[in-house]
């Protein structure tokens, strides 16, 4: 036993080398986050071998990410954990042991692909029935979605939300020792562990959560409900856990929380949004920093100083409008009017003329009408994004949106949405198209899906352009010949 090794003992900086086999878990676990879950890893790990021994083979996991950047961050963690016990991962549920769906519930589409892949996995559970299945994420902090699940999906064997996905390697141990449905469901928290693994899908890029929670409660948004309230991470932890990243090689991170520009108030020595990029400015090695999302009412004109004077900020800034009209920006809790908004953004391309500006818009809002749409159309024209993501209303049980009176037809949004998207689109065309012919520095990502012989980079302004390279530059800052404007790409060329 003296070659065991006590988490008790292990600081937390340690805990990501220690040798999981090595770990006594004949003690009682750690009293202390991150220490406790590394015990139960400990502990599933030896589950985890003894199937593998049993079955002749590894088991696999696969993990399905719905919406968003913070989602596909919290995927890589889940990712990170079943890898360090033992899984292999795939991309194929057919083949896998374990499946895990982190789900979104923005919109209620995104419920309904749910619950339809369930279905499928229903199905592959009566071939296999050893499959382990997992749901996790916003959708699961929803009552009425725990209960349509329990009553109509049986067949799953764990749920878990937001709050509490640090406690993964627990929850999965309880899984295995037991039978029935597993669900622990928190409806807040104040507790923020990170240190634990994380497998990234990219090895030169990287998200990073500096804040989690949202104070805005916008009528039409369940994400205050299911994020819970704003919490800020100590800008130390941030600082470090990105000096870690570069020293593995990553060159460009993204800062994630649902507002950025309202980090850090919460602290107990508050700081500002602007104040931590100028720390993260200052790590050697980092080549690039991206963020989001930006809330047009708490943009300060420090960040946009900070933006401005810095060589590493990427010229591109997401800033949802939402709409046009001040009537449903006011019935939408926004907080700020279409010429506050206008004013924003000419702040923002009198200090940056370069600046990428994207930005959200949702259409069929309650009693939201024609002439509505044409001042979000207005906003468009005016603003000239370099693109838009554009939404139809989903109404969301359990936000005031949901309630209210005039709910639009469904014809007469979509008429309103497919005017918005030709000016949205025509719109990006003409700003790609003023680039054509310029140099400009892209990050080399991937090989191109349609063209081996291609890669696939990303400019600061977050466009992608195609060039012929080898596989070799993936990762690396190359300068790039913008020859000719695909609309939403480019084509072109390395500069030597």
């Amino acid at each position: 036993m003296d070659s065991y090794i006590d988490l008790k003992d292990i600081v937390t900086e340690e805990l990501k080398h220690v040798d999981l086999d090595r770990v006594n878990v004949t003690c009682s676990p750690p009293d202390v986050e991150p220490q406790r879950q590394y015990y139960f890893m400990a502990k599933c790990r030896q589950i985890v071998k003894s199937e593998s021994e049993r079955l002749g083979r590894p088991l696999y996991a696969c993990i399905q990410t719905f919406g968003c950047q913070m989602n596909a961050r919290d995927s890589e963690k889940l990712l990170g954990i079943l890898t360090q016990i033992g899984y292999v991962s795939t991309q194929e549920e057919s083949e896998a042991d374990f499946v895990i769906y982190n789900t979104c519930t923005v919109r209620d589409n995104a419920n309904q692909r749910v619950y339809g892949r369930l279905g499928f996995l229903n199905s592959l559970k009566r071939q296999r029935p050893h499959l382990k299945i997992a749901l996790c994420g916003c959708m699961m902090q929803e009552q009425t979605v725990i209960d349509k699940i329990r009553k109509s999906y049986r067949f799953v064997d764990l749920i878990f939300g937001t709050h509490n996905l640090f406690k993964f390697a627990q929850l999965l141990l309880t899984m295995f020792e037991n039978r029935d449905m597993i669900v622990d469901i928190w409806q807040e928290t104040d507790q923020i562990v990170e240190e634990l693994p994380v497998n990234r899908k990219y090895p030169y890029k990287s998200g990073i959560n500096i804040m989690f929670g949202c104070n805005n409660f916008c009528s039409y948004c369940i994400v205050p409900y299911v994020r819970g309230r704003e919490r800020s991470r100590d800008p130390q932890e941030i600082v470090q856990e990105i000096r870690q990243l570069v020293a593995d090689g990553v060159v460009e991170v993204m800062l994630l929380g649902q507002n950025v520009n309202s980090y850090g108030k919460n602290l107990d020595e508050p700081i500002t949004f602007a104040q931590l990029l100028s720390k993260v400015e200052q790590i050697d090695g980092l080549k690039r920093i991206r963020f989001m999302t930006s809330h047009p009412r708490d943009l300060s004109d420090e960040l946009i100083e900070v933006m401005k004077n810095s060589k590493k900020i990427c010229r591109h800034l997401h800033l949802p409008v939402q709409a046009g009209s001040d009537r449903i920006l006011q019935a939408m809790n926004r907080r700020y009017t279409k010429a506050q908004y206008l004013a924003l953004v000419d702040k923002i391309r009198a200090a940056m003329p370069d600046i990428a500006l994207t930005t959200d818009i949702i259409v069929g809002f309650p009693g939201e009408t024609p002439e509505d749409v044409e001042e979000t159309i207005d906003v468009v024209r005016r603003v000239q994004y370099d693109n838009a993501f554009t939404f139809i209303y989903s109404k969301r049980t359990g936000t005031p949106a949901s309630v209210m009176e005039n709910q639009v037809p469904e014809d007469v949004v979509r008429e309103g949405f497919d005017r918005l998207l030709k000016e949205v689109q025509d719109t990006a065309k003409r700003r790609a198209a003023l680039l054509q012919g310029q140099v400009m520095e892209a990050l080399v990502e991937e090989v191109n899906e349609q063209d081996a012989s291609l890669m696939t980079g990303r400019l600061s302004n977050n466009m992608l352009v195609h060039f012929p390279a080898p596989a070799t530059l993936i990762g690396q800052l190359v300068q790039v010949s913008l020859d000719t404007c695909h609309g939403f790409y480019y084509t072109g060329h390395i500069i030597s």
